[in-house]
């Protein structure tokens, strides 16, 4: 296991692609500058030893130099050890409507950006909690097992999007259903299940399914994203927009929020609905419900003993600026001898 101590340096290797720029604008301009004064077989007589390849070279350590000088600055460090430990918390399990209705844009920047913000603002409220992601539409499917790696989270929630379900529609009760295979721990006395959707195409059964994981001590939580009045929901095609969805008569297809759904679903869980449009309502309450919790003390694995690596990469800086300091821009005499560039033969 590796973490990265200053990432913000990487921001640094943006000068390589404008030495590069640099380097082909400065080789343009010479040679056009040269053009003026002389032909090219003028020119090789003149400067004979004058080598682009070597210049070239140069560029290349002096470049790889740089990039393993800012891995450095980074500083990787590795876990080389892993230990148990133990935590205090609660079990966090957030279920994400990623149907297509949850593209429509009636709250900026669309419904599912804005459930992606809502999740990803409560996990960083957390403590050590652990967390687990469902995501559904059609069908449901597990995006995260329950962890305390709040960061992986995070990561793995901007990636949930409608195509990584295989059909269509808001099935809540498969979701309800997988959640129970999250709360692995039985001495877990806290569970939490968030719902975040628009609460359009739900399933009649929906309610007694959330009743019956109510009373294996499981609470419910729901949040509702979008308008009343609703909009349209977008077709795109590798990322450009060509239209809004249809249904058969050909006319366009409003979505609307249905909060009533989502509210049932909370009064059959003895939970509560949450309206989700102004993103800091629902963490805010969220985060305090959870904070308010008795926690339950569980274990788990984590690496420690982070060991800086940084001076392997700066080592490996310094060797390629030494390369590039002590490397001559113009041809050596054993490189005329092996004739790599068969100038004999040119001149022949």
């Amino acid at each position: 296991m590796y973490r990265l101590e200053e990432p913000i340096y990487f921001y640094a290797l943006a000068i390589i692609p404008i030495m590069i720029v640099i380097y082909l604008l400065v080789l343009w301009w010479k040679k056009r500058t040269q053009s003026k004064f002389s032909n090219p077989e003028l020119l090789k007589k003149i400067a004979p030893n004058s080598s682009v390849f070597k210049n070239t070279l140069k560029l290349v350590m002096l470049i790889l130099g740089i990039a393993f000088l800012v891995i450095s600055l980074v500083n990787p460090k590795m876990g080389s050890k892993l230990k148990t430990v133990k935590r205090e918390g609660v079990d966090v399990v957030f279920a994400l409507d990623v149907s297509k209705s949850m593209l429509a844009e009636d709250i900026a920047p669309n419904r599912l950006e804005k459930a992606k913000q809502i999740i990803s603002k409560i996990i960083d409220q957390l403590g050590s909690d652990r967390v687990g992601v469902i995501i559904y539409a059609g069908n449901s499917y597990p995006l995260l097992p329950i962890t305390t790696d709040h960061a992986a989270a995070n990561m793995f929630l901007q990636n949930a999007n409608p195509d990584m379900v295989s059909s269509q529609g808001t099935a809540i009760n498969e979701a309800l259903e997988l959640a129970k295979t999250y709360y692995n721990n039985d001495e877990q006395t806290n569970r939490f299940l968030i719902i975040i959707s628009d609460g359009e195409d739900h399933q009649e059964e929906t309610k007694q399914v959330a009743q019956n994981l109510s009373n294996e001590g499981v609470k419910i939580y729901t949040i509702g994203v979008g308008t009343e009045k609703g909009g349209p929901i977008p077709m795109r095609v590798n990322g450009s927009m060509i239209g809004y969805k249809k249904d058969n008569k050909g006319e366009t297809v409003i979505t609307k929020r249905t909060p009533e759904v989502l509210e049932d679903i909370a009064d059959a869980a003895n939970g509560r609905y949450i309206d989700g449009n102004i993103t800091e309502e629902p963490v805010k309450r969220i985060t305090e419900i959870i904070a308010n919790a008795q926690k339950s003390e569980f274990e788990t694995k984590q690496f420690s003993d982070y060991k800086d690596q940084f001076q392997w990469f700066l080592a490996i800086a310094i060797l390629f600026l030494l390369l590039d300091v002590f490397l001559f821009d113009k041809k050596t005499k054993w490189v005329r001898k092996v004739d790599l560039f068969n100038d004999e033969k040119t001149k022949k």
